[in-house]
């Protein structure tokens, strides 16, 4: 881009910015914050979670104090669980918070593009993001696919958050407001008719999909929870008992099974509660969940009630279980018992 095109771009970005809370700060603990929420997540969803986070965690020394469980519970909702496990880990391992993209590069969680973030708008250092909206700005102004961006110009941290907002709100995915782009002179694409060609567009892969049975495994009033690995997908969170039905099993039988695996329980499977679908990034669940009884056995988790569950951080999926939980309340079959 010329350096006129840089002017209008800046021009917008100070003129329209959103106002968001990060913005509000140069304070690097709270860009960082941020830009970790921020990956793989909207906006609108995020400035919520930043602000009950900044209030309960309003620096490195009070996330590191923290336990991971309260953490994690902070952060419930918000997805991509890794990214608060990362959080909590680099705050207890650095001893000051980086202020080049390369030092950042070095903490937990952190890639190419969040450094970078980071370091432009903290420290007003010269380094590009590339995200996807980068990326389709980029190529729509060469008509061509750009793997990488250039240096900022200007001031780094306004050239990089104006390059990524335009492509938030102006160019984007589809029907492109070409109309209101302030580089729209420069753009090729547009200039060819033709902006949403580019970048090119990858095939969709098929996701698997699978079929998991979910046990509430209750004795007296309270309900059985354990703790996954605190590595790997939903690291760290409490969910309830079950997994993938294997080929000519009924769900009942993959309960008994999966339980007595995971657990050492014997249960006697009750009545059917809910189907909960759910989407991750890279497959997709449902989970047929069922009342069940404890018969024996002693399990590594924790009996709770549904007012001591709010305490403990669980996956999405599982949330919606105890809403229905709430709803329905305990099966009559159940209370006899």
């Amino acid at each position: 881009m010329s350096r006129m095109d840089v002017r209008r771009l800046l021009a917008w970005y100070r003129r329209g910015a959103r106002d968001l809370p990060w913005r509000r700060t140069r304070d690097p603990y709270a860009i960082w914050v941020s830009e970790i929420m921020l990956q793989q997540t909207q906006i609108a969803t995020v400035i919520p979670y930043y602000e009950r986070w900044m209030k309960r965690f309003p620096s490195v020394r009070a996330l590191a104090k923290a336990r991971l469980d309260d953490v994690l519970k902070m952060w419930e909702g918000l997805g991509y669980y890794a990214r608060a496990r990362n959080l909590h880990k680099a705050a207890r391992e650095v001893k000051s918070l980086p202020k080049t993209s390369e030092q950042w590069r070095e903490v937990p969680g952190v890639g190419a593009y969040t450094a970078a973030a980071i370091a432009s708008i903290a420290h007003g250092e010269r380094a590009a993001v590339f995200d996807g909206n980068v990326r389709r700005v980029l190529s729509r102004l060469a008509a061509a696919d750009v793997s990488e961006a250039p240096p900022p110009r200007g001031k780094p941290g306004d050239y990089n958050q104006a390059l990524m907002e335009l492509g938030q709100r102006v160019c984007t995915f589809r029907a492109p407001k070409c109309d209101e782009c302030p580089i729209a002179a420069d753009c090729k694409a547009r200039a060819a008719g033709e902006p949403e060609r580019w970048p090119s567009k990858k095939p969709k892969k098929e996701i698997p999909h699978k079929e998991v049975a979910i046990g509430v495994i209750w004795e007296g009033d309270r309900f059985y929870v354990q703790r996954r690995e605190e590595e790997g997908l939903l690291g760290g969170l409490w969910e309830f008992p079950g997994g993938k039905r294997e080929k000519g099993e009924t769900f009942e039988q993959c309960l008994r099974r999966e339980i007595q695996e995971e657990t050492g329980f014997q249960v006697d499977v009750g009545p059917y509660l809910t189907t909960v679908k759910h989407r991750y990034s890279h497959f997709s669940v449902e989970l047929h969940t069922y009342h069940c009884f404890l018969r024996k056995g002693k399990g590594p988790g924790k009996w709770v009630t549904l007012e001591e569950v709010e305490k403990l951080a669980m996956p999405k999926a599982n949330l919606r279980i105890l809403d229905e939980m709430r709803r329905t309340g305990k099966p009559l079959a159940l209370v006899s018992r």
